[in-house]
């Protein structure tokens, strides 16, 4: 009866232990200079791993068991746990172990090996450490958003130990802006800022990552248009490019008059930023002034093109050469000069030479 009554006490004992110590604190390891208890050292395991706890037993063990911060896991080969990761591994007069499978935060904390001998009862307890990889948790969706806007991109993690956030900017240059902190902040966005953003969480366990879509709208602009001189009965194409976001729709004007797909024979094809006017067999009535107009929601551009015919071919082919053989008339003419000038150098400088050694 005495004995049991030992037992009992140090039950109670051990259970008061593990109320008096805080679940999250852990402990140094340490022994007691007067008596047999014993502060092992601190147990670290990764979330989702296998941890072994062991202490030893001895020749006179009457009774033993191990206990978590709240209740008692196995008394001897008893198991008292209701917890199917718990289960025994060895028990016999060298050692007590039992391990606990894909631990988790819950687990952590102060565990005691409580043992009855027949002189006195002694403990050994175990702080457990669980660190957890990294997990993005909340994070930013895909964004579209118009150019001035200020945007914030959100990275929330978590992990133990509590793990450090980075965003970098990936495509299209990977030169854009970054950010050690949850949030990545970009005032007044511009559309050289638009692309694929990455956040990365990292700790001594592991990495996570995620990455968002930023999207930037802004209105149309076009390309100076370029003018095209086709002969009579030809085929003639005028382009038009516009860079925009979302794409621009196209439309064409002879004048205030709108050009339709088909209409006297021409064709519009649209392809992305490019759109084409194409006319199959060139009359008279069909050289003169274009106009390109590429719109969006956010607004719109224009350009000119004039398409024109043999004369004005003859006319602009002329100028060129008119304006290629003034140049090199002239440039004939300065190298003349130059010549005379130099020749002119030279005779004085020789004069001045004679004249100065008399």
């Amino acid at each position: 009866m005495e004995v049991c009554g030992c037992w009992k006490r140090l039950l109670l004992l051990s259970l008061r232990l593990l109320f008096v110590v805080p679940a999250g604190l852990p402990v140094r390891s340490q022994g007691d200079s007067q008596s047999d208890n014993k502060v092992m050292d601190n147990i670290t395991v990764r979330q989702g791993e296998t941890v072994y706890l062991s202490c030893s037993q001895g020749d006179v063990v009457t009774h033993t068991a191990w206990l978590n911060r709240s209740s008692i896991l196995y008394a001897g080969e008893d198991k008292w746990s209701v917890d199917p990761r718990v289960s025994l591994v060895t028990l016999n007069r060298d050692e007590f172990t039992i391990k606990i499978e894909n631990v988790d935060m819950s687990d952590e904390g102060l565990f005691v090996c409580a043992v009855q001998t027949s002189s006195k009862p002694r403990t050994t307890s175990v702080h457990i450490i669980v660190q957890v990889p990294p997990k993005i948790v909340n994070f930013s969706k895909d964004l579209i958003v118009n150019e001035g806007s200020n945007v914030s991109l959100m990275c929330l993690a978590t992990g133990k130990p509590e793990p450090a956030i980075s965003w970098r900017m990936l495509s299209p240059s990977g030169d854009g802006p970054g950010s050690d902190e949850e949030y990545l902040e970009i005032p007044s966005i511009s559309r050289q800022r638009a692309g694929e953003y990455e956040c990365t969480a990292v700790n001594d366990i592991a990495t996570d990552t995620k990455t968002v879509q930023l999207v930037v709208n802004y209105p149309p602009t076009v390309l100076e248009g370029r003018d095209v001189g086709v002969t009579l009965g030809q085929r003639g194409v005028l382009q038009c490019e516009a860079d925009a976001v979302p794409e621009a729709d196209f439309e064409w004007y002879r004048d205030d008059r709108r050009i339709f797909n088909g209409f006297d024979g021409i064709e519009i094809e649209n392809s992305g930023a490019l759109s084409k006017l194409t006319f199959f067999n060139v009359s008279e009535a069909d050289y003169g002034n274009y106009t390109c107009i590429a719109i969006n929601k956010l607004g719109s551009a224009n350009t000119s093109i004039v398409l024109y015919g043999e004369l004005y071919i003859f006319l602009y082919s002329f100028y060129k050469s008119s304006v290629k053989m003034r140049y090199y008339t002239e440039k004939k003419m300065m190298h003349k000069n130059y010549v005379k000038k130099s020749f002119a150098t030279f005779c004085i400088c020789f004069f001045l030479r004679k004249f100065h050694f008399r």
